[in-house]
């Protein structure tokens, strides 16, 4: 079910289990077109966008508050796409193959398919994850390339938004379209650094670590 305002954010209604594919193909439009999504994750709400659509990360930073060296994610369907976009060695594959799909958030080299703005100024590194969503997974399937996304946390909250409805009245006439997929948590994803050689643990979130550690 979708609901229309012209000066609010199109809200769509998406089974988290079975989802309608007329709808993930709106939302795959709605990306592909340079708007700017609310969407559902395993860890929590996230916004959604183009990769390297620069607009677009103007705005989250705008809803953020956040400065230009705010790092961003590439949400990727699996790990053959994690390899397109970063360098990642024998050791470190095994270990991400041993936590994907899930609320990882793993920091790599990145590789020249990523837009510099969206690299670690410094650093040269960018976040990638796989989500075990099945919004999600449906979207990056249809879409065929990662989403360049950051978590749904507004200025002065200490915790993202877990209601598509409340997002829609705090900043649905910020956005384009809120993927209303049923609630979900309020804790971060796990970020391990694997740039370095090692594992460095940057964020303990929803992931189980007991196996890194």
């Amino acid at each position: 079910m979708c609901r229309y305002n012209p000066r609010m954010a199109r809200l769509v209604e998406i089974h988290p289990k079975d989802p309608q594919q007329r709808l993930i193909a709106e939302v795959v439009a709605t990306i592909r077109n340079g708007g700017l999504i609310a969407y559902p994750t395993d860890s929590s709400y996230a916004f959604g966008c183009h990769l390297g659509d620069k607009r677009a990360m103007d705005r989250i930073r705008r809803i953020r508050q956040t400065d230009k060296d705010h790092n961003f994610t590439l949400v990727c369907s699996d790990l053959s796409e994690i390899s397109l976009y970063a360098r990642v060695e024998n050791w470190s594959y095994r270990l991400i193959k041993s936590l994907t799909p899930g609320p990882y958030t793993f920091i790599l080299p990145a590789t020249r398919e990523v837009p510099k703005r969206l690299q670690h100024p410094k650093r040269r590194t960018i976040g990638l994850r796989v989500p075990d969503h099945r919004i999600v997974r449906a979207i990056l399937e249809s879409l065929g390339e990662p989403i360049m996304s950051s978590t749904l946390l507004l200025p002065g909250d200490d915790i993202p938004l877990t209601d598509p409805y409340e997002i829609e009245e705090r900043i649905g006439n910020q956005i384009d379209q809120i993927v209303a997929g049923g609630p979900v948590g309020i804790e971060p994803t796990t970020v391990i650094d694997l740039s370095g050689g090692s594992v460095e643990i940057l964020r303990k979130g929803l992931g189980d670590i007991s196996a890194v550690a």
